[in-house]
């Protein structure tokens, strides 16, 4: 339901499928989601960087740069998680439709708000990607000293130790980052966005 009254949708000459055009390839949402550790955001910039030299018009959108900013005011309670990715797919939506490859790298833990991004999109704009990593191997990374502060208490409400992560049932890609190297996890999904024509 809408908070705001009185608003008017005001509708553009320039259509998406106008933007994709001028661009030459197609705007996909590209879903990082996976256990903090798991190599999100480090496939993510790789892929951002392999999308530029192939001449693609792509944006990165990172977890804890956007709570930097535009969700700075929000914490780490299951509300405020929902409402953190409800937020990002509603930019990832306009991102859409200005004909850009967005790329996402958030732990997103919950399946039902991953869906509802999805639904937010036409039929396969949306492309869920699984960082798929063991909470082991992810805890021996940990690069941001995470777990260790959830595992002493200091941390509570902690995505793979005190608090859920929802695998995703049908991803469109699974990187297994503990099995494979960098580059072969962002090949994987070249290889994706070219079989599927979206670049």
């Amino acid at each position: 339901m809408l908070a705001s009254t009185n608003i008017t949708w005001h509708n553009s000459k320039v259509t998406k499928e106008d933007r994709q055009k001028q661009k030459n390839h197609k705007s996909p949402v590209i879903w990082f989601t996976g256990l903090s550790g798991s190599g999100k955001s480090t496939v993510s910039v790789e892929l951002e960087k392999a999308l530029y030299e192939h001449g693609a018009h792509a944006y990165r959108l990172d977890g804890d740069n956007v709570r930097h900013g535009l969700n700075k005011n929000l914490g780490f309670s299951p509300e405020d998680r929902k409402e953190n990715i409800r937020r990002i797919g509603e930019v990832a939506k306009l991102m859409n439709d200005a004909g850009l490859i967005t790329l996402t790298a958030f732990i997103s833990p919950y399946r039902e708000d991953r869906d509802q991004v999805r639904e937010l999109l036409e039929d396969g704009e949306f492309i869920e990607v699984f960082v798929k990593c063991s909470v082991e191997e992810c805890e021996k990374r940990d690069p941001k000293g995470l777990y260790q502060k959830a595992r002493a208490g200091e941390i509570k409400g902690f995505t793979g130790i005190d608090a859920p992560y929802e695998e995703p049932k049908n991803p469109e890609v699974v990187v297994e980052t503990d099995k494979m190297e960098l580059h072969e996890s962002v090949e994987a999904i070249m290889n994706y966005l070219k079989e599927k024509q979206y670049i």
